[in-house]
């Protein structure tokens, strides 16, 4: 190994110049922030105070005085700069490089070998470790200078310094720096003598700028009234001053003094006299006071909210307003309760909305609100509309008489009840015959009320009245009791029945009610909207009660459904928009005449039951839906079974198959009793607890395989109950049904041996076989029920079209067995039903093509090809 050459190491100090060069410019910085940072912080805060114009806001001693205290502590920032500052040297920085090295490689290249120069061993070691050292040197990076000073400047004035610096370049202006010119003697240009500035700043509402007046020459000035003049006069006292007739003021300060502030309320001049003085004739522009006015007679919505409409507008813009409504006693018909006199309440103030953004010079908006539980609703009030400008210039309208809008009650009970609460409310006094009229509208309940928990609370109400009618009514028990009495009305006139025939007779009474009392237009329509409304739900109760009946299989009621009463909701609705619009045209007299006629419509109305109850249903019919009923529980049974077969072969892939398939017929089979079940088990209270109120089915532990054969047995033993029931005896078709169902009954033997034996592939087999042969004995069934009909005659009851015009719910619709509408007889197929079938068959087909599934499962879904 070749020994290093001073000439080496002079190429290695070579190779790191640049990293050198960088860590000792990085330690002048160092040097000079450590040492200047004083005398930098003073610059920054006498440049800082110069650009703000603060020399501009105080006398003149005051600046001298500064701008010593500044001198001298830009000298002793000097000082401590000249005493603390050293220049760094070459050695320095490479010791600082050499330090952030492992190693101090460049120490270890300057050195040279003392020791064993003649021994080669310890020379080839000299030479190794100096390689290693010029590796090391080649990595070197510049060494970051550190400029903190914060153990000299722990307060972190420099930062201050930084920061009104920084304030000081936004908002100030590097031109007023030779302002303080002219407060040294002999100065020259601005400082060359007197001068002045000033300003006019328009009140902060009008949105208008500030005027500098220096750029604003002699002549007419034109401010808005209340704008603020400032004016500053510099030079020598008494060189320049001021007089003005803009102000009024009656203390006027020296017209020499060099700060004068004062405000424009009127017109006249303003003038500075000396030298580069100005003169200006101020014009003030006036502010105008704000206006306010109702553009119409308020209006109210059929709940009683009030809408009143207005109008307003300030040339710079309305800043508030109200509206006070005030008892217009004169105009009130003094009777009965108002008789007496009032208690005197406070006035009825509400702010007036106004535009929460854009312009608000001229606006128009809507007072909206509802004063229905006020004590003066609906009742003459005198309102008084104000509205407030910036400069607090206040206007307020005439007093317009209204009536106070407020919810209108149709309910004779609920409007005596308000009625009372009104009285109650105007005056203590009224309290003992408030509760003699209560009591005696409440002898007859039953005549009254629709049910007894209404007539319990306007007892307690009457009881509260004649309680505090012996021991006085204080306000707070005055303020309960009214919204007692508020809320029982409420409850009166709408009612918080649950039964839409009850809510439809109310909405009917309330709209004839309205009718009579000569109700807005606004009411009516939203009387009529609740009518709609109210109908709608009645007429869906009725279509569910005679599902609901039909379901049960009920026995019929009268049996004279000829004369039941059937329309369609179209023609309930042409009624309601033939009464809706007699009452827009002012016919309400015909109006009322046809609201009577659509109410007895409704009354007659009654749900059209079912001639498929046990008593309506003809033997062949009930054979028919219980076959039904097999068909499917025994579809189910087959669905369950091959997807215990899929998972027995391939659990991982058949997983999200199952989870798709659990809420289907077929997944309810999980420890729960079959869908078909269910609904049989209603028909067959026998059957209901051997399908499905085994505690046994459904809990951890039990088989699966167990489960679906007692289904299977459960299903067998139905399915002979039913053969003993089946009607056609000695008929052919009759006979054949039979035959059917006996083929059904051995497939499902053989289906249940083979589910307890845990051969599901023949399970499913068999239960296909019982599926086929169900479908051969209803076929079979069909064509002797399609022939009894033949051999009857028309218009008996039991023809089909008979049977479907019996069929049908109030609105005329046919349903189906189940309580659907439509025909959800098994034998109805459609299009959709086709079109279903075709899918299965396609799925199975692409699934006996898998060669990925078990040679047991293609094998079963080759013979299902072959069979359907």
């Amino acid at each position: 190994m070749a020994s290093f050459s001073r000439h080496d190491v002079k190429r290695i100090f070579y190779a790191v110049r640049w990293p050198l060069r960088l860590t000792y410019v990085g330690m002048l910085a160092e040097a000079l922030v450590q040492s200047l940072w004083p005398l930098m912080s003073v610059c920054l805060f006498v440049l800082a105070a110069l650009m703000l114009g603060l020399q501009d806001m105080v006398t003149v001693e005051v600046v001298w005085g500064i701008a010593v205290v500044a001198a001298l502590s830009g000298l002793a920032a000097l000082g401590y700069a000249f005493i603390t500052f050293r220049l760094p040297t070459r050695d320095q920085a490479v010791a600082r490089l050499d330090a952030s090295l492992p190693g101090r490689p460049l120490q270890a290249l300057a050195d040279t070998q003392t020791i064993g120069v003649d021994d080669e061993a310890s020379a080839t070691v000299w030479r190794a470790h100096q390689a290693r050292m010029a590796q090391r040197a080649a990595m070197a990076e510049p060494v970051p200078a550190d400029l903190r000073v914060s153990a000299q400047d722990p307060y972190a004035l420099r930062y201050l310094a930084v920061l009104v610096f920084g304030i000081a370049l936004l908002f100030g202006s590097i031109w007023r720096v030779g302002s303080v010119g002219d407060m040294t003697p002999g100065g020259g240009g601005l400082a060359s003598g007197p001068v002045w500035e000033g300003w006019a700043e328009s009140p902060r509402y009008t949105g208008k700028p500030t005027i500098y007046l220096n750029d604003i020459p002699e002549g007419l000035l034109k401010v808005p009234t209340g704008s603020l003049i400032t004016l500053r006069l510099y030079g020598e006292v008494g060189a320049l001053t001021l007089s003005e007739t803009v102000s009024g003021r009656t203390d006027v300060p020296p017209a020499s003094d060099p700060a004068q502030d004062f405000t424009v309320v009127q017109d006249g001049t303003v003038e500075i006299n000396g030298p580069g003085g100005r003169i200006w004739q101020i014009e003030i522009i006036p502010d105008t006071p704000p206006h306010v006015a109702v553009l119409e007679d308020p209006s109210a919505s059929a709940m009683g909210e009030m809408t009143l409409p207005f109008e307003a507008r300030d040339d710079y813009g309305v800043e508030a307003g109200e509206a006070r409504f005030t008892l217009d006693l004169a105009s009130v018909e003094r009777r009965y309760g108002l008789t007496i006199d009032p208690e005197n309440r406070p006035d009825l103030i509400v702010p007036l909305p106004t535009p929460i953004a854009g312009d608000r010079q001229a606006f128009e908006e809507n007072l909206i609100e509802d004063f229905s539980e006020h004590p003066w609703a609906n009742l003459p009030v005198l309102v008084h509309l104000s509205v407030l400008d910036g400069a607090e210039q206040e206007f307020e309208t005439d007093p317009r008489a209204m009536v106070l809008p407020g919810r209108r009650f149709f309910d004779p009970v609920a409007a005596a009840v308000i009625e009372q609460r009104r009285d109650l409310l105007w005056s203590r006094a009224n309290n003992r015959r408030i509760s003699q009229i209560l009591r005696a509208t409440a002898h007859l309940p039953e005549d009254l009320f629709r049910n007894q928990t209404d007539a319990l609370r306007l007892r307690k109400v009457i009881r509260q009245l004649e309680t505090f009618a012996t021991y006085g009514l204080s306000d707070e028990m005055q303020e309960d009791l009214s919204q007692e009495m508020w809320d029982l009305a409420i409850i009166l006139e709408e009612g918080d029945l649950a039964d839409a025939a009850e809510r439809m007779q109310r909405a009917q009474e309330r709209l004839n009610e309205a009718i009579k009392n000569g109700a807005s237009d606004e009411e009516i329509a939203e009387l009529m909207r609740e009518l709609r409304r109210a109908t709608e739900d009645y007429l869906q109760q009725l279509s569910r009660q005679a599902q609901r009946q039909q379901n049960e299989n009920n026995e019929n009621q009268s049996g004279n459904n000829d004369n039941a009463m059937q329309m369609t909701q179209d023609d309930l609705q042409r009624m309601m928009d033939r009464i809706q619009e007699l009452m827009e045209q002012g016919r309400m007299a015909e109006a009322q005449q046809a609201l009577q006629e659509l109410q007895e419509m409704m009354e007659n109305m009654r749900v059209t039951q079912s001639q498929q109850g046990q008593g309506g249903q003809s033997p062949g019919e009930q054979a028919m839906e219980g076959l039904s009923e097999t068909l499917r529980e025994q579809q189910g049974l087959s669905d369950q079974a091959f997807r215990d077969l899929q998972e027995q072969f391939n659990p991982d892939a058949q997983a999200g198959e199952n989870e798709g398939n659990e809420g289907r017929n077929g997944g309810q089979g999980r420890g729960q009793s079959h869908e078909g079940q269910q609904g049989q088990g209603q028909g067959n209270g026998d059957q209901q607890g051997a399908q499905s109120g085994d505690p046994s089915q459904g809990e951890e532990g039990s088989d699966p395989r167990g489960s679906i054969a007692d289904r299977q047995q459960a299903l067998r033993d139905e399915l002979q109950r039913q053969q003993g029931n089946l009607p056609g005896a000695g008929t052919p078709e009759g006979e054949a049904a039979r035959d059917a169902l006996d083929r059904a009954g051995r497939a499902m033997d053989g289906a249940e041996e083979a589910l307890r034996e845990n051969d599901l592939a023949e399970a499913i087999d068999n239960q296909g076989q019982a599926m086929e042969a169900l479908r051969e004995g209803m076929r079979a069934l069909g064509e002797m029920m399609a022939e009894e009909e033949g051999n009857q005659q028309p218009g008996q009851g039991n023809q089909p079209s008979d049977r479907r015009a019996e069929n049908r719910d109030p609105l005329g619709r046919e349903s189906g067995n189940s309580g659907t509408n439509g025909d959800n007889s098994p034998l109805a197929l459609n299009d959709d039903a086709y079109g279903r079938a075709r899918e299965l068959l396609d799925e199975i087909r692409r699934r006996s093509g898998e060669t990925a599934r078990p040679e047991e499962e293609r094998d079963y879904l080759r013979r299902l090809l072959d069979r359907f």
